[in-house]
Protein backbone atom coordinates (compact mmCIF):
# COMPACT_ATOMS: atom_id res chain seq x y z
CA UNK A 1 0.00 0.00 0.00
CA UNK A 2 1.47 3.29 -1.39
CA UNK A 3 1.29 6.31 1.43
CA UNK A 4 2.04 9.77 0.65
CA UNK A 5 4.67 10.97 3.16
CA UNK A 6 5.20 14.77 3.85
CA UNK A 7 8.55 16.19 5.41
CA UNK A 8 9.65 19.92 5.58
CA UNK A 9 12.89 21.27 5.01
CA UNK A 10 15.16 22.29 7.78
CA UNK A 11 17.24 24.75 6.15
CA UNK A 12 19.16 25.40 3.08
CA UNK A 13 22.34 24.20 1.87
CA UNK A 14 24.63 26.49 -0.12
CA UNK A 15 27.69 25.14 -2.31
CA UNK A 16 29.86 26.59 -5.53
CA UNK A 17 27.59 24.15 -7.90
CA UNK A 18 25.02 25.85 -9.51
CA UNK A 19 24.33 23.15 -12.15
CA UNK A 20 24.48 19.13 -11.85
CA UNK A 21 27.47 18.93 -14.44
CA UNK A 22 30.93 18.95 -13.71
CA UNK A 23 30.20 18.60 -9.77
CA UNK A 24 31.93 16.27 -7.48
CA UNK A 25 29.91 12.99 -7.16
CA UNK A 26 30.16 11.98 -3.63
CA UNK A 27 32.28 14.15 -0.75
CA UNK A 28 35.35 12.25 -1.30
CA UNK A 29 35.70 14.08 -4.71
CA UNK A 30 34.74 17.61 -2.95
CA UNK A 31 37.53 17.45 -0.55
CA UNK A 32 38.10 20.86 0.97
CA UNK A 33 34.84 22.49 -1.00
CA UNK A 34 33.20 24.78 1.49
CA UNK A 35 29.31 25.52 2.17
CA UNK A 36 27.02 26.53 4.38
CA UNK A 37 24.30 25.76 5.63
CA UNK A 38 21.22 27.64 6.59
CA UNK A 39 18.91 26.33 9.63
CA UNK A 40 15.54 27.91 9.73
CA UNK A 41 14.59 30.00 12.74
CA UNK A 42 11.99 27.36 13.70
CA UNK A 43 14.98 24.74 13.81
CA UNK A 44 17.92 26.42 15.36
CA UNK A 45 17.19 25.23 19.05
CA UNK A 46 18.08 21.90 17.60
CA UNK A 47 21.75 23.17 16.85
CA UNK A 48 22.51 23.21 20.46
CA UNK A 49 25.97 20.84 21.15
CA UNK A 50 25.88 20.08 17.55
CA UNK A 51 29.31 21.95 17.22
CA UNK A 52 31.19 19.36 19.05
CA UNK A 53 31.12 16.99 16.66
CA UNK A 54 33.54 17.09 13.79
CA UNK A 55 31.37 15.28 11.26
CA UNK A 56 27.83 15.41 10.32
CA UNK A 57 25.55 13.44 8.20
CA UNK A 58 23.21 15.92 6.24
CA UNK A 59 20.29 14.07 4.56
CA UNK A 60 18.79 16.39 1.94
CA UNK A 61 16.42 16.10 -1.09
CA UNK A 62 17.91 16.04 -4.77
CA UNK A 63 15.52 19.16 -5.78
CA UNK A 64 16.35 18.86 -9.12
CA UNK A 65 15.86 15.27 -9.61
CA UNK A 66 13.21 14.27 -11.70
CA UNK A 67 11.59 10.86 -12.29
CA UNK A 68 13.99 7.64 -11.86
CA UNK A 69 14.92 3.93 -13.60
CA UNK A 70 15.25 1.14 -11.53
CA UNK A 71 18.78 0.07 -13.60
CA UNK A 72 21.14 2.67 -14.14
CA UNK A 73 24.69 3.32 -15.60
CA UNK A 74 26.48 4.44 -12.49
CA UNK A 75 29.11 7.44 -12.69
CA UNK A 76 31.99 4.93 -11.71
CA UNK A 77 31.02 1.96 -14.07
CA UNK A 78 30.02 1.67 -17.50
CA UNK A 79 26.98 -1.06 -16.94
CA UNK A 80 23.66 -1.46 -16.04
CA UNK A 81 23.22 -1.76 -12.03
CA UNK A 82 20.28 -1.81 -9.89
CA UNK A 83 19.09 1.21 -8.73
CA UNK A 84 19.44 0.19 -4.84
CA UNK A 85 23.04 -0.45 -5.63
CA UNK A 86 24.24 3.03 -6.55
CA UNK A 87 23.91 6.40 -5.23
CA UNK A 88 22.06 8.25 -8.53
CA UNK A 89 19.79 10.54 -7.41
CA UNK A 90 17.24 10.00 -9.61
CA UNK A 91 15.54 7.68 -6.77
CA UNK A 92 11.89 6.76 -6.12
CA UNK A 93 12.23 9.09 -3.32
CA UNK A 94 15.19 11.40 -4.32
CA UNK A 95 16.91 11.56 -1.02
CA UNK A 96 20.35 12.09 -0.45
CA UNK A 97 22.89 11.89 2.03
CA UNK A 98 26.34 12.89 2.77
CA UNK A 99 29.04 13.13 5.48
CA UNK A 100 30.82 16.67 5.75
CA UNK A 101 33.40 18.15 7.96
CA UNK A 102 31.52 20.70 10.40
CA UNK A 103 34.09 23.46 10.55
CA UNK A 104 31.53 25.65 12.91
CA UNK A 105 28.34 26.42 13.94
CA UNK A 106 27.31 30.48 14.01
CA UNK A 107 24.07 32.36 13.92
CA UNK A 108 21.69 29.22 12.74
CA UNK A 109 24.17 28.59 10.31
CA UNK A 110 26.51 25.96 9.73
CA UNK A 111 30.34 26.00 7.75
CA UNK A 112 31.03 22.65 6.28
CA UNK A 113 33.64 21.06 4.08
CA UNK A 114 33.51 18.47 1.45
CA UNK A 115 30.17 19.38 -0.02
CA UNK A 116 28.81 17.30 -3.06
CA UNK A 117 25.53 18.91 -3.96
CA UNK A 118 23.58 21.45 -5.61
CA UNK A 119 23.21 25.58 -3.95
CA UNK A 120 20.33 25.76 -3.07
CA UNK A 121 19.28 21.75 -1.60
CA UNK A 122 16.60 21.42 0.67
CA UNK A 123 17.65 20.01 4.27
CA UNK A 124 15.33 17.30 5.80
CA UNK A 125 17.78 16.34 8.69
CA UNK A 126 21.24 16.42 10.68
CA UNK A 127 22.48 13.84 12.15
CA UNK A 128 25.99 13.67 14.26
CA UNK A 129 28.67 11.31 12.56
CA UNK A 130 29.84 8.93 15.47
CA UNK A 131 32.56 6.21 14.23
CA UNK A 132 31.35 3.38 16.80
CA UNK A 133 27.99 3.92 15.26
CA UNK A 134 28.58 4.48 11.67
CA UNK A 135 31.71 3.26 11.05
CA UNK A 136 31.49 -1.13 10.29
CA UNK A 137 34.81 -3.20 10.79
CA UNK A 138 33.68 -5.76 8.48
CA UNK A 139 32.11 -4.03 4.79
CA UNK A 140 31.71 -5.46 1.12
CA UNK A 141 31.12 -2.91 -1.49
CA UNK A 142 29.97 -5.57 -4.04
CA UNK A 143 30.65 -4.06 -8.03
CA UNK A 144 31.91 -0.82 -6.09
CA UNK A 145 34.99 -2.54 -4.28
CA UNK A 146 37.40 -1.67 -7.67
CA UNK A 147 35.38 1.59 -8.90
CA UNK A 148 35.19 3.51 -5.36
CA UNK A 149 39.12 3.88 -5.77
CA UNK A 150 38.25 6.28 -8.50
CA UNK A 151 35.49 7.97 -6.78
CA UNK A 152 37.75 11.41 -5.98
CA UNK A 153 38.44 12.08 -9.75
CA UNK A 154 34.66 11.61 -11.14
CA UNK A 155 32.44 14.41 -11.78
CA UNK A 156 28.88 14.54 -12.80
CA UNK A 157 27.27 14.42 -16.52
CA UNK A 158 23.92 14.98 -16.93
CA UNK A 159 22.75 11.41 -17.13
CA UNK A 160 20.59 11.91 -13.76
CA UNK A 161 19.25 15.37 -15.14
Amino acid sequence: MEEKIEMKSIGIIHTPFREPENMPIQPVGAAGVKGTIEIFEEFQAGLKDLDGFSHIILIYLFHRSQGFELEVVPFLDTQHRGLFATRAPRRPNPIGLSTVLLDGVENGCLRVRNVDMLDGTPLLDIKPFVPDFDSQAEYRTGWLEQARKTASGKKSDSRFR
